[in-house]
């Protein structure tokens, strides 16, 4: 049975999502950066400027979703950016990412929320496909884009 918990800024909890953290990254055709990683996710956690949701199944982690905390000027509330959902393939169609999809909705609405925003590869068609089948809808009313720094 997969069991989803909010991962924390400790070693451990680092150690078991960096290995993921890094799949994912490889998934979007990054360079694998193990330490880098590793790195980048303790920051945020010790920073308080991220939430990690992370899946397990038995004694492996085998997935997890990292959300940004965000605002909404015209909304006039909090929001939260769903940057980052991965599930390792051997875990794949057995629920997991529904469990973590689910999860950071429950932190969404707790935290008093007005939205969660994420964006997906156009090519990646499971992942628009479930969120398609959880609620999450194209924005038609505004053009979203993003200047490269570096």
């Amino acid at each position: 049975m997969i069991r989803i918990r909010r991962a924390r800024a400790t070693a451990a909890d680092v150690a078991r999502l960096a290995p993921l953290f890094d799949a994912y990254r490889r998934f979007y055709k990054k360079t694998p950066r193990r330490a880098a990683a590793r790195h980048y996710l303790a920051q945020r956690l010790r920073r308080g400027e991220s939430v990690v949701f992370l899946a397990e199944l038995g004694r492996s982690s085998v997935g997890f979703v990292q959300l940004y905390p965000g605002f909404s000027s015209l909304s006039l509330g909090r929001s939260w950016v769903l940057n980052d959902l991965y599930v390792a393939p051997e875990a794949r169609r057995h629920g997991a990412a529904r469990l973590l999809m689910a999860a950071a909705r429950r932190h969404g609405v707790r935290t008093g929320a007005v939205r969660i925003e994420l964006a997906t590869a156009k090519t990646n068609r499971a992942a628009r496909a479930l969120y398609d089948a959880l609620g999450y809808e194209a924005d038609d009313e505004f053009d979203y884009l993003s200047l490269r720094l570096r």
